[in-house]
């Protein structure tokens, strides 16, 4: 099987978003010699980051568009499947700003927490606006979620309105 991930919030160091995507990675290299990874990634100044993988079925593609085109390009026109990018993949899982359309993927999104739907006064416009934006396609389109924790589930669920069946939690890692 081929498993895209896009790891393009590593950009962001120190984060959990991105220390949660960075051991997710890294832990599924040390336990899958099976499938084959194609990891997305993409930021116009910063260099692609370190992982700690040994395992060759692991491949970074990287490019050098800054965020703001890639959330205009997938959350707000939805257009250029991301297979357009990485080529044909199994599976695709999305991470936290952007949520591109897939032709034959399934897709999985990772739901860190849901704090600009549940306190949009103290959050920037532009992430409450980028958020909804995604979560809007990640609802129509995403075939499973994993949620950080047993809350972002529930929240999910009060929320969102996702079906229970559809969130599996995955909790961070050490």
């Amino acid at each position: 099987m081929k498993i895209g991930i896009d790891i393009s919030q590593l950009a962001f160091e120190r984060t959990g978003v991105a220390n949660y995507l960075k051991k997710l990675v890294e832990s599924l290299a040390l336990v899958d010699k099976k499938n084959d990874y194609i990891l997305f990634y993409s930021s116009l100044r910063r260099p692609v980051p370190v992982l700690d993988i040994k395992n060759p079925n692991f491949k970074i593609k990287a490019f050098k568009f800054p965020p703001t085109f890639l959330e205009r390009l997938w959350n707000k026109f939805h257009l250029f499947p991301i297979e357009n990018f990485i080529g044909d993949v199994d599976v695709f899982i999305t991470s936290d700003w952007v949520e591109p359309p897939a032709k034959n993927a399934k897709k999985v999104t990772i739901l860190y927490d849901l704090i600009a739907y549940k306190y949009p006064a103290e959050t920037h416009p532009r992430i409450v606006e980028v958020q909804k934006r995604k979560i809007s396609w990640a609802k129509n389109e995403t075939d499973k979620f994993f949620a950080i924790s047993q809350s972002a589930k529930s929240d999910a669920i009060d929320i969102l309105g996702i079906d229970k069946s559809k969130i599996e939690v995955i909790y961070p890692g050490i």
